[in-house]
């Protein structure tokens, strides 16, 4: 099982859109997908219709108070289960900034799930902002999937991504944080400066961008308002296929790295033995 952050400091990238329709893409692709949504604007868990729901979120479990297992519900698709979302866990930044394991509280409450080996993945929606859900989310997280919207100053953003898995690497949180992937998002191909701007990103950071980019779209846009993915509002639009492509690369990369983790590990095992 593998937990994956999908977050940018920024908002109106594309980070909840893309937890989403990421989440339900892989779904579709018969994969066991928990969505965490972390922000308390709760917009991963309207997209799927079910806001209004009170004291189901994160909130209790991050406090040690209730067990996770309890705050899984299923979504519309199978294989896909969400935990929702409440104005609860805007308090929970105050309570757990109180306690002295305030960096490790998330990923303390996922060990359960990663034990069982409950899901295939597990994606967290995290807030616009560097806080202590945010935080907390990048030190569960074995890596990060960072949506970028094609505009000038995305490489901006970019560099202080990476300056914030130094700090987390750094600081014992989680040592083993990787960026795992940058989605270039809002791309409109009717101008220059879309084109111009993920050339530019993947000059500087090469096979860590998705080949996938996610169009400007006016459906993708409006699927919250009806509580749905895009993959359910226009399945065979632009916005559909793009995040079913996304979720076909993500597997492969998925699959690279194991392979590539379990080589590793038996060369060192075979030096260990000689």
């Amino acid at each position: 099982m593998k937990v994956i952050a999908i977050a940018n400091q920024k908002g109106g990238v594309g980070k909840t859109t893309t937890a989403v329709n990421l989440a339900a893409a892989l779904a579709e692709k018969e994969q066991r997908v928990l969505l965490i949504d972390l922000d308390p604007q709760g917009n991963a868990t309207s997209s799927f219709g079910l806001q209004g729901l009170e004291g189901q979120s994160l909130y209790g479990a991050l406090l040690g108070e209730e067990p996770v297992t309890e705050k899984i519900l299923p979504t519309r698709f199978e294989r896909l289960f969400i935990i929702p979302a409440d104005i609860d866990l805007a308090g929970a930044e105050i309570e757990i900034a109180r306690m002295d394991d305030h960096l490790s509280r998330l990923a303390q409450t996922l060990r359960v799930l990663r034990e069982d080996n409950a899901f295939d993945f597990i994606l967290l929606d995290c807030p616009p902002s560097l806080g202590i859900l945010m935080t907390n989310a990048l030190a569960a997280a074995d890596e990060l999937i960072t949506p970028i919207q094609c505009e000038y100053f995305a490489l901006e953003g970019l560099v202080k991504i990476v300056r914030l898995i130094e700090q987390v690497r750094d600081s014992g949180a989680n040592r083993s944080l990787e960026l795992g992937g940058i989605l270039m998002t809002m791309f409109d191909s009717r101008t220059n400066l879309s084109a111009q701007v993920v050339a530019e990103v993947r000059e500087h950071f090469g096979e860590r961008v998705y080949q996938t980019v996610i169009p400007r779209s006016v459906r993708l846009s409006e699927a919250p308002s009806f509580g749905k993915p895009i993959l359910e509002h226009e399945p065979s639009g632009p916005g559909a296929k793009a995040y079913r492509a996304l979720a076909e690369e993500f597997l492969q990369r998925a699959t690279t790295a194991s392979h590539s983790k379990r080589s590793k590990s038996e060369v060192e095992e075979s030096r260990g033995e000689s």
